[in-house]
C-alpha cells in the first residue's frame, strides 16, 4: 500500500494492524514524518517513511492500493498527484475530496484561509472523474459518506 500525503501515520496503523503485508507512506513534512515513525515503530520492516514532494520522489514498483486521504484538500493543481498516482498503481486509488456545502463551506474557508492562511480547494464528483479518466485510470466509483465532501474509488 502506498499512501500519499501520510502524515502522522494514523492511517498506517489502522491498515497495518488489519493485516496490510506493507506500506509505504510519502509526505512533504520530516516533523510529520517523525511522528509516523514513532506511531508505526512496532511495525518494523513493513514501514518505509520517504520525504519529499510525491511528484517527484524515487518509488519502486507499483501498488495494489494507493490512498490520498486528506490530500486533495490542499493541493492547487491536483492532475499531476493523480497522473503519478495512475503511474505507480496496479489496482485502485481511494482518495477524499472536500465537497461545498452551505453550512460548513464558509466556516472551512474562515478557518483555513483566513485564519490559519492555508488555500483549501473543493471538487465535484464530474471533476474528480475527469481528471482521473484523463490521467489514466479505467473507471471512478464514488461513496459519499456525508455533507462535507465524498470519496472516490479510482481503478487500474
Amino acid at each position: 500500500m502506498l499512501d500519499v500525503g501520510c502524515g502522522s501515520g494514523r492511517i498506517a496503523e489502522n491498515v497495518l494492524d488489519h493485516g496490510a503485508a506493507a506500506y509505504v507512506g510519502v509526505d512533504f513534512s520530516e516533523p510529520m514524518l517523525d511522528l509516523a515513525r514513532e506511531r508505526l515503530e512496532r511495525f518494523e520492516s513493513r514501514v518505509e517513511l520517504v520525504c519529499g514532494d510525491f511528484r517527484q520522489v524515487p518509488l519502486d514498483g507499483t501498488f495494489e492500493v494507493v490512498i490520498g486521504l486528506g490530500l486533495f484538500d490542499y493541493l492547487p493543481d491536483a492532475e499531476p498527484f493523480a497522473r503519478r498516482m495512475r503511474e505507480l498503481c496496479s489496482g485502485s486509488v481511494i482518495a477524499s475530496f472536500p465537497g461545498w456545502n452551505w453550512f460548513k463551506g464558509p466556516i472551512r474557508k474562515v478557518r483555513y484561509e483566513v485564519v490559519n492562511k492555508v488555500p483549501i480547494f473543493e471538487y465535484t464528483e464530474d471533476g474528480v472523474r475527469r481528471m482521473f479518466l484523463d490521467s489514466g485510470f479505467a473507471g471512478v466509483d464514488f461513496v459519499r459518506p456525508g455533507r462535507s465532501g465524498f470519496i472516490a474509488r479510482a481503478r487500474v
